[in-house]
């Protein structure tokens, strides 16, 4: 199947899933925003590009990306995109977006023109597609003849999820968890795969790990709060179990109640040129 056949399936068979929508934006900025931006820096460094290009950040969230973007690149054009009003309201408050356009679309079918970026990026969106490889597509078509398209995703089964201890916690406590629909599109094998699927060129994959400093074990849980599924689950449990649940993730992370630690986490980045 050819890029354009792909990027213009019927959304039917690939309609976003609403359950993985973020629209409490302030709470995905301390839960991954923060995560994001972390990540941006190395991985742009990764993607050695020149400055002065015209780029797509395509499922842009709530901009913690953008941001790292447009102070590090010097970008002749960035556009944002994201299917969820409050993310893009959140990322257009930002103090160093303003250089940026933002626009209300789902990633497997940009409102865009075709061949109209230099480069083009998903920062922690390709596992949750329903149809990544529509997504990739996407952003093969917006990208002229010798742009690249890159994205980094969170090392899911390696266990890099910066909630990870607590989802194995909540395992291990007998409550279900949800992957997101695409999480095996996170392993670089898969990724990659995607990436040669689309046609691209020179593709290559890499891991990229970062900490983030919490100054107590309570500030990191906190962080579990932009999850809509783990608050409502939160909210459900008696607080005798609660608090079980509560320690259980703090002994898994071996720190004390009010000490500060680093927590490292881990993404599967991928690049590759449009021929």
């Amino acid at each position: 199947m050819n890029l354009r056949t792909l990027a213009t399936a019927p959304a039917a068979e690939g309609r976003p899933d609403a359950r993985f929508r973020f629209e409490d934006a302030a709470a995905y900025e301390l839960m991954m925003g923060r995560w994001s931006a972390l990540v941006a820096a190395p991985f742009l460094d990764w993607l050695a590009l020149p400055p002065g290009l015209a780029w797509l950040d395509d499922g842009c969230g709530d901009g913690s990306f953008t941001e790292v973007l447009l102070a590090r690149q010097a970008p002749a054009r960035v556009v944002g995109v994201d299917p969820a009003p409050a993310q893009l309201a959140f990322a257009r408050r930002r103090a160093g977006t303003a250089g940026a356009r933002f626009v209300q679309a789902d990633a497997q079918a940009l409102p865009l023109p075709d061949d109209g970026f230099d480069a083009a990026v998903m920062a922690l969106v390709l596992f949750f597609l329903p149809d990544p490889a529509r997504g990739v597509a996407e952003l093969a078509r917006v990208v002229r003849p010798g742009g690249t398209i890159a994205a980094y995703h969170w090392d899911i089964a390696g266990g890099g999820l910066p909630l990870h201890p607590i989802l194995e916690a909540v395992r291990a406590e007998g409550h279900a968890t949800r992957e997101p629909p695409s999480a095996w599109a996170a392993a670089r094998p898969a990724s990659a795969g995607l990436w040669h699927g689309a046609g691209l060129a020179e593709v290559q994959t890499c891991q990229i790990e970062v900490s983030r400093h919490f100054a107590t074990f309570d500030d990191y849980w906190r962080t579990a709060q932009g999850s809509d599924r783990l608050r409502k689950l939160f909210a459900s449990l008696a607080p005798a179990a609660l608090q079980r649940l509560r320690e259980r993730v703090r002994q898994r992370l071996g720190v004390a109640h009010d000490a500060p630690f680093g927590l490292p986490a881990r993404v599967n980045a991928v690049k590759g040129r449009r021929r």
